[in-house]
């Protein structure tokens, strides 16, 4: 029997709670013999989980080679790569699927017969760019690794056209998109409600202007009520959220549901609304999963100007996009729904499900790993 190829996949992130890194592993597992490298429990279904130590830090770069721009000594003393690096030592792979920049070198070190798959999750020289400190000191570093590493990567994957482009005109690679779709859930839309029930799900942080969300609740003059499922990234700002729910009075702010049931639990609902800020690059950009989670639920969507998910609104019609980000024009766009728009988004979301689930977009990895594991010398064993 011919054995499987090798692939390893190494993300530094905890693999049991990171969706994307988990599609990856199920869309690959039963084609090749896999490898996981990560934080966390162990990932079940593969052939080997090496897990990193949670000390091992894999954002702790020396602050002194940094400042000194010693990027070489920097990276391969980081205690997440010199760990992994050590525990991968005389490891032989068909392919290596790398996750985000920090993990590039390590892959590219390993020297896998096939090549280096590479996907990354944001655009990674500006994803923290409102931040003096990270731009001044950091940045420098990832646009090093960029150059240095990812660009001598044999194919790669990115969440969004806008970022494909940056990394394009930047490095000159041109990735592929794998969006950050739901997996298909096999739901029906529900009927349109009165007042209409907004919901919003996602990470309590500042930059995600969940205050203007629910203050427009308030200024709308059309029927509306709104639920938000936030985890408690940032628990005094989830106080003052809740606070503020309160003195509207048709919000309501909820402890997140598991991932799983998620879904289900927004297809009870009827317009999902985000309406985030570019305070970066990545966020002016930003293709979320929390779209195709409404997409999944057979929601209506209403989001604001960022040009990646406007797009997404406008070419599907399930939706509408806000004038801006700030309380008032997201409260217009509250005050234009009328129950037979809200019904058409969703019929229109039920049309499309299949289309924009993770499904269909796991396959552009399948068909770049079969590509790179195609590559092995004629004759060369799986190993």
């Amino acid at each position: 029997m011919t054995p499987r190829p090798s692939l390893a996949i190494i993300s530094f992130s905890v693999i049991a709670s990171d969706a994307r890194v988990l599609k990856q592993v199920s869309a690959l597992r039963h084609r090749y013999a896999v490898t996981v490298v990560g934080y966390g429990p162990k990932v079940e279904g593969v052939e080997e989980f090496i897990a990193i130590p949670d000390d091992r830090v894999y954002w702790r770069y020396n602050r002194a080679a940094l400042i000194l721009r010693s990027y070489r000594l920097a990276y391969w003393r980081n205690p997440a790569v010199a760990y992994a690096r050590r525990a991968l030592r005389g490891r032989e792979f068909d392919v290596v699927f790398a996750n985000d920049v920090d993990t590039v070198g390590l892959a590219l070190d390993l020297k896998p017969a096939g090549g280096v798959h590479v996907d990354l999750h944001e655009y990674a020289p500006r994803q923290k760019e409102e931040v003096p400190r990270w731009r001044r000191f950091v940045a420098p570093f990832v646009r090093w690794m960029c150059s240095t590493f990812v660009a001598k990567a044999s194919s790669w994957t990115t969440v969004g056209n806008g970022l494909a482009r940056e990394y394009e005109r930047e490095f000159g690679f041109r990735p592929d998109v794998v969006t950050n779709a739901a997996p298909y859930a096999p739901l029906t839309p529900q009927p349109v409600a009165t007042p209409i029930r907004l919901v919003h799900s996602g990470v309590c942080l500042r930059n995600r202007n969940l205050m203007a969300l629910i203050d427009a609740v308030g200024l709308a003059r059309a029927p509306v009520s709104m639920d938000l499922y936030l985890t408690p990234n940032d628990p005094a700002h989830l106080e003052e959220l809740r606070e503020r729910a309160r003195a509207v009075g048709s919000v309501v702010v909820h402890d997140p549901v598991p991932y799983r049931e998620l879904v289900e639990t927004l297809n009870a609902y009827d317009v999902g609304v985000f309406a985030g800020p570019p305070v970066n690059f990545n966020a002016e950009w930003a293709l979320p999963n929390k779209l195709f989670d409404f997409v999944q639920a057979r929601l209506g969507v209403v989001v604001g100007p960022s040009p990646e998910m406007a797009a997404y609104v406008e070419s599907h019609g399930f939706g509408r996009v806000t004038a801006g980000f700030d309380a008032a024009e997201i409260a217009d766009a509250y005050d234009a729904l009328t129950t037979a728009d809200v019904e058409a988004w969703k019929a229109r979301s039920h049309a499309v499900a299949e289309e924009l689930s993770a499904e269909h977009q796991v396959l552009i990895w399948q068909r770049a790993v079969d590509e790179l594991s195609a590559r092995r010398r004629p004759g060369q064993r799986a190993r």
